[in-house]
């Protein structure tokens, strides 16, 4: 049976650290954490799970979750947020890869929980995430605050069965202020790409992500919040070309 490094970044974690570190037991080999300075109980939780802790500062998603990579003893690597779990049936699949692996990378499906809530459609699941992997096969790329593990070519990938459990948002306030801190992260880095704005696309792309998300993807069926969900997806995506807009064409 092959050894399995858990890697997690964290910042003020303490709601949900606890069930994802939890989750592991019996399935991780190590326990990786990069802390990026919490200033709420994360750091004792994380020691009482006797975890390999590490502080940094936020470098940005994809680059803190590179560094976190390199910091594992292991090839084989499960990835997590420290507000994410490993469900029973996901549990049950990674222990059977762990015995009889067989591809580069596995994806596995997420199940986000919004505002008590289990999500089961929309852009919100399947959510499919590759986060079992073997270090040398790939990286983390994306655009920030949206990071992925992205395989190198001629690497494959497979799918296991189960989901992983994210506690997305507690409260209808904490999507507004996320929405808010992402649109901004997401238009900095749309514009250090090159990537412009136009009034089109400020028109166009956020009108086109809620009726996906509403429409094509059954967001309704998730009844208000699910309503609340596509809303809040024009609204990110409609605040990044927008800022992204300005970031092109200052104020005089």
């Amino acid at each position: 049976m092959i050894k399995l490094s858990a890697v997690i970044i964290t910042y003020n974690e303490e709601e949900h650290l606890e069930k994802c570190l939890e989750s592991l037991v019996g399935i991780a080999d190590e326990i990786v954490v990069v802390d990026s300075f919490s200033t709420d109980s994360t750091p004792k939780i994380c020691k009482s799970f006797n975890v390999s802790f590490h502080q940094q500062k936020f470098l940005g998603y994809i680059e803190q979750k590179n560094y976190a990579l390199s910091l594992a003893n292991y090839n084989h690597i499960l990835s997590l947020d420290g507000d994410e779990a490993l469900s029973e049936e996901l549990k049950t699949s990674i222990n059977k890869v762990k015995e009889d692996w067989q591809y580069d990378g596995y994806y596995c499906n997420r199940l986000n929980n919004y505002c008590g809530q289990w999500i089961r459609h929309s852009d919100w699941y399947p959510d499919k995430k590759l986060r079992l992997f073997k270090k040398e096969c790939g990286e983390w790329q994306g655009i920030n605050p949206h990071d992925r593990f992205t395989l190198k070519p001629d690497f494959k990938s497979g799918f296991i069965k189960g989901d992983l459990l994210h506690w997305i948002y507690r409260d209808y306030s904490e999507h507004n202020e996320k929405v808010e801190r992402f649109s901004s992260i997401a238009a900095e880095a749309y514009y250090k790409l090159g990537k412009r704005s136009s009034i089109w696309k400020i028109i166009y792309r956020p009108t086109w992500a809620f009726f996906k998300a509403y429409f094509l993807r059954l967001g309704f069926l998730d009844g208000l919040n699910g309503f609340i969900i596509c809303v809040q997806t024009y609204n990110v995506t409609f605040l990044k070309y927008i800022k992204l807009y300005r970031l092109w064409h200052p104020r005089n």
